[in-house]
């Protein structure tokens, strides 16, 4: 509006007083309007105006303390015109205040929180307009207290640009309140009053996200990059002013969504979250609690964690403060509707009320839900899209600096007290421990602790602890490497019993196709690491039954030295239906994924596939399994070796496997005697004599056997009293190849 003539009127009720704001006439102006008083010519004052009905129009009436600060006089004229912040610069970062009991008579010595006081003073007088020395009446606890604006600092704008604060602090004497400017209470010089809590002092302005937070001292190591990533997302659109978002149409992130193996920290992040936010203490659930035998109860204990945050929207609007609620183990509240078996559906039900809750009809926008869980397959999909739970991020194995955080956190306090041996490099385990979750480091520590106070116990008929001894009491690396050994194996490593098991013999490399199959295995290893065009690399071992494919293929996958290999093996799988047994093949490989290098063992395929030449008859689901998981590229950064062993290659060639193998490679049988007898001279079993007795025999003949079959013919020949092992083992020899000739 132009700029009028409006007398100056007095307050018309006490009600009216506290609000800080100019009364006039709802035909003049219309409430939260800004405005300038101009008094005299070279004096104006910005208030922000309120209507009444029983204020006449042409008048703009003003209270006490108003009138004091502008030296307004009752019935005078002023001119009003409207007054437009530029928010951009204008914005209340933070206000200082002196305060005072308003009637020194009604003084009292119980203190006061000013943090509370500040929380309050931002919902009486949120969207205001406030200047430099300007005097105002505040109600708090039902006393009244005098205020005087003493400075104004604008908020930041590179906070407003979503960008790091610049630390410039700039002054100005008129400026807007917001739902996130700072208070600050200082008592006036002859006040009597107690102010207690941080808002009495000035700090630096903090936004919702501290920084320069350190996640070691929270006792989370590894997850730096997840947790910046994580609160960049969900909190910048919360660090502008309310109403700036409002006008853009911005909706902030309301979901999150932690997933990844057992043991990488998601719950543990949900127990520290709250000291790494300016905001109100985080409701932790944990997802079974929330289910109730009785009907309608769990759809209740849903609405109940999101009441307050729905009251103080309708009471705030857009200036209610952040409420978070962190669901750990999701997956037990929100599986997939219409999987549940019982007729109820109460799992459906419990899912329909988050889903409204979070972004419903009558959706939030102050509210910032967490959920964690290590099975997000389960999760029903329409939690996970843009407006629910639309931050999907990945916890998962800790990579080698990560380690090294996370066994600094957990041997801090062994080191500080002097109980850590200087031979311990926390470098060296975080090396060894590939494939190791943090619980999993965690319970390493605990183990090489336990190791080492039991070398302090006196086993005699009772348990005494040698307390002379137990003083020096030092956790060594020996203790570790022991525990690292032993105790706490990786749930996605490698667990050495599985291939060791299959190369109990070594490798007898009885010829030159030993040599080249292991020399192509090498370079296949070489690939998978190197090469960033084939993170995939798939090898076929065929050849006939007994040949000692699986063992090559056991030799190729450690000396890989991956830090995750698995066997996938049918003797672990007897019984299963072909559903549990696509389930435990699937399993392997995705867990495969979640290692940066991985290796897996097919073994024995046509046994996998319930493969019978009579009929013939196979698995056509665990066969569409196998082609698909074969194919299947690992995630980005990851890489998987594939090393299949198969007897029946036409089968599987019929069956149009062979093309999921990026190579096949042909491991045959001993063909000729000189083989053989380098066989028996690498396994020492025969003395010379015999031996030579045996070269003598087979000089210029042809044999056809496996290697696992020779270990068992020389095992069972040898058994024998000493003149008759040679010719025992030679009419062994001839059975076997009685359907190839023996001799040619």
């Amino acid at each position: 509006m132009a700029a009028r003539t409006m007398q100056a009127a007095r307050c018309p009720t006490d009600e009216l007083s506290l609000t800080n704001c100019a009364v006039v006439s709802e035909k003049d102006l219309q409430s939260g309007q800004h405005v300038t008083v101009k008094t005299t010519p070279n004096h104006k004052f910005v208030f922000t105006v309120k209507t009444h009905h029983t204020v006449s129009p042409g008048s703009i009436a003003f209270s006490l303390p108003q009138r004091k600060w502008a030296g307004l006089s009752i019935g005078q004229e002023v001119e009003v015109a409207n007054y437009n912040f530029d928010k951009s610069k204008q914005c209340i970062g933070a206000m200082t205040i002196e305060i005072d009991f308003l009637q020194k008579k009604s003084t009292d010595s119980s203190p006061y929180d000013s943090d509370k006081m500040a929380a309050e003073f931002i919902q009486q007088f949120n969207n205001q307009a406030f200047s430099v020395t300007q005097q105002l009446v505040f109600s708090f606890c039902d006393k009244l207290f005098g205020l005087m604006v003493k400075d104004i600092e604008a908020m930041d704008a590179s906070i407003l640009r979503g960008e790091t604060a610049s630390g410039k602090k700039q002054k100005i004497d008129i400026g807007l309140m917001v739902g996130n400017s700072q208070v600050i209470f200082e008592k006036a010089e002859s006040s009597s009053l107690t102010l207690v809590g941080k808002a009495k002092t000035k700090e630096a302005r903090q936004t919702i996200i501290n920084p320069e937070w350190n996640f070691e001292k929270m006792g989370i190591g590894g997850l730096d990059k997840e947790f910046s990533s994580i609160f960049r997302r969900a909190f910048a659109s919360r660090v502008f002013p309310p109403d700036i978002v409002e006008q853009m149409g911005c909706k902030h992130v309301k979901g999150i969504m932690l997933f990844g193996p057992p043991g990488c920290g998601k719950t543990l992040m949900a127990r520290q979250i709250g000291k790494m936010l300016n905001a109100r203490e985080p409701k932790v659930v944990n997802g079974p609690e929330i289910l109730n035998k009785y009907v309608g109860e769990s759809e209740a204990n849903i609405r109940k964690l999101f009441a307050d945050a729905e009251e103080e929207q309708k009471r705030l609007g857009a200036n209610s403060g952040l409420h978070i609620i962190i669901f750990d183990e999701l997956d037990a509240i929100c599986k997939q509707r219409g999987t549940g078996a019982s007729s109820t559906g109460v799992h459906d039900t419990v899912v329909n009320q988050l889903l409204s809750k979070i972004d419903g009809v009558e959706q939030l926008n102050n509210i910032l839900v967490i959920g964690m869980t290590n099975r997000p397959d389960l999760i029903d999909d329409a939690l996970m899209r843009p407006g629910r739970f639309e931050v999907k991020m990945e916890i998962s194995l800790p990579d080698e600096k990560g380690r090294v955080q996370i066994l600094t956190i957990h041997t801090n306090k062994m080191r500080s007290f002097n109980l850590l041996a200087p031979d311990v490099d926390i470098k060296e385990l975080a090396a060894e421990t590939k494939n190791y979750s943090g619980a999993e480091l965690e319970g390493l520590v605990r183990a090489a602790q336990s190791t080492a106070m039991n070398r302090h116990i006196k086993a005699t008929s009772t348990v005494e602890v040698d307390m002379e001894r137990a003083e020096k009491l030092q956790v060594t690396r020996s203790d570790f490497m022991g525990s690292l050994n032993n105790d706490i194996k990786p749930a996605f490593g490698t667990n050495q019993e599985d291939y060791s098991n299959y190369i109990m013999n070594g490798i007898i490399k009885w010829g030159d196709p030993v040599t080249h199959v292991l020399d192509d295995g090498e370079l296949l290893i070489q690939q998978t690491k190197n090469s960033d065009r084939t993170p995939l690399v798939a090898v076929l071992l065929e050849g006939p039954p007994h040949c000692g494919k699986t063992a090559l293929a056991a030799k190729i996958a450690e000396d890989s030295q991956f830090p995750f290999i698995k066997i996938c093996s049918p003797d672990k799988m007897i019984g299963y239906s072909e559903i549990a047994k696509c389930q435990a093949i699937k399993k392997v490989f995705d867990d495969a994924c979640k290692s940066q290098l991985s290796c897996v063992v097919v073994d024995d395929i046509e046994r996998l596939l319930d493969y019978v030449p009579i009929g013939p008859r196979f698995s056509n689901l665990v066969l569409q399994a196998l082609l698909v998981l074969l194919k299947r590229a690992p995630p980005k950064g990851r890489k998987l070796l594939i090393i299949g062993t198969t007897s029946r290659k036409d089968v599987l060639q019929e069956m149009e496997m062979l093309d999921a193998f990026s190579t096949t490679i042909h491991i045959p049988n001993i063909s000729t005697g000189e083989q053989l007898v380098d066989a028996l001279e690498l396994l020492g079993n025969f003395t010379d004599k015999e031996r030579a007795n045996i070269a003598h025999q087979l000089k210029g003949k042809r044999v056809w056997i496996g290697i696992k079959k020779l270990l068992v013919l020389i095992e069972m020949s040898l058994q024998m009293d000493q003149e008759y092992r040679v010719t025992k083992f030679l009419s062994l020899l001839r059975d076997e190849g009685a359907d190839r000739s023996f001799y040619e």
